[in-house]
């Protein structure tokens, strides 16, 4: 017999939206590591929010939605809300039932917000890596480190003198007139972008466009490619060392040797010095390209040299995830602190999608 299309409204539901997840799904794993983080928070979190007024939106709530925000790859808080209307999975992961309301996308925001000012990505990063269980995944003595460019949310047209003499108006007017750079001569001490000013004008090597970017940093360790550390800074030419020296600080244990893996932008006596000070071993690519590497014999005769020189590459695919999975390739805050934060949370949203396929590896 032939079944009809019509579809019958019920008066009362009972959908249990645990039971609609599968149970090999990987978002299972995930929230069971992401629900035990942000217990290990709560009082971090209490110390953000007043005691007397009316309840905001709870930031283990708050923080899950982003979470998927970034693993499916949703552009804007308004697309994420209307997600959370329909989706049942994505209800289950953020916790809210069948007949919650979903909360204005300008209320999301204004809560997300009141969650920079206890460093709360780096913290969620810090409590995901401190569970037994994924702690037994990481190397506690090789380490990788780079650096990548975020693109900053501002127009080169934007990038204007500090002393106010703009470029006398074009034809045509209007808010996005036509602006012609050549023959211009450009520099940060003398131009800042009017839209955010933190921004910096920067190109990653020869030949390559110069962009208003931030520069992204990560310490990788090696033995399953997780991300234990990720920061932000200004892009310029001695960021991406000095980043990588107080990322590497904490773990390094003057009474053991540890290694640190990075590419040619890294090999500079003062950096190379400063890690063998701390009792690392600084596995850097040598750049001789019309000069003389910091890296001698002493570290490339080591089998454990080429190792690292392979391992550390690995690092880009975390990058990669970050820039196009998770939207970072250009960010859409404006500001260092909150670009800052996002590529943090970003890291750590990173780790957790990798967390379930290792975890089951390892079973």
């Amino acid at each position: 017999m032939r079944g009809g299309d019509e579809r019958s409204g019920s008066l009362f539901s009972y959908v249990d939206l645990g039971a609609r997840v599968g149970e090999d799904h990987p978002l299972r794993t995930i929230r069971l590591i992401v629900n035990e983080a942000l217990a290990a928070l709560s009082v971090e979190f209490s110390a953000l929010y007043a005691r007397m007024g009316r309840p905001s939106i709870p930031p283990e709530k708050l923080l899950r939605a982003m979470l998927l925000q970034a693993f499916y790859s949703i552009r804007s808080e308004r697309q994420l809300m209307e997600r959370l209307e329909f989706d049942l999975l994505f209800r289950w992961f953020v916790g809210l039932g069948v007949d919650d309301a979903v909360w204005d996308h300008s209320t999301f925001s204004k809560n997300r917000d009141r969650l920079l000012e206890g460093d709360v990505a780096a913290k969620l990063l810090s409590a995901v890596l401190a569970q037994p269980r994924v702690k037994r995944l990481l190397s506690t003595d090789h380490f990788s480190v780079d650096g990548t460019l975020v693109e900053a949310r501002a127009s080169m047209k934007s990038f204007r003198p500090k002393d106010g003499s703009g470029e006398p108006p074009s034809p045509g007017g209007g808010r996005n007139r036509e602006t012609d750079f050549h023959g211009q001569k450009r520099f940060n001490e003398t131009h800042a972008s009017t839209t955010d000013p933190e921004a910096r004008l920067y190109r990653k090597g020869p030949g390559k466009e110069a962009k208003l970017c931030f520069m992204g940093h990560a310490l990788m360790e090696n033995r399953n490619g997780l991300v234990v550390d990720a920061c932000l800074t200004e892009a310029n030419g001695h960021a991406e060392r000095i980043a990588a020296l107080h990322m590497i600080e904490p773990r390094a244990d003057r009474s053991r040797p540890i290694t640190l893996g990075a590419d040619k932008a890294y090999d500079a006596e003062d950096f190379v010095n400063e890690l063998r000070s701390m009792n690392a071993t600084p596995h850097v690519a040598q750049n001789t390209s019309g000069r003389s590497s910091a890296i001698d014999g002493r570290t490339t005769r080591h089998p454990g040299y080429a190792v690292s020189q392979r391992i550390r590459k690995r690092i880009e695919e975390a990058f990669g995830w970050i820039k196009m999975v998770a939207g970072q390739e250009r960010t859409k805050f404006r500001g260092r602190e909150r670009v800052g934060w996002t590529f943090t949370f970003a890291a750590a949203a990173y780790n957790l999608a990798r967390l379930p396929k290792l975890l089951e590896a390892t079973a």
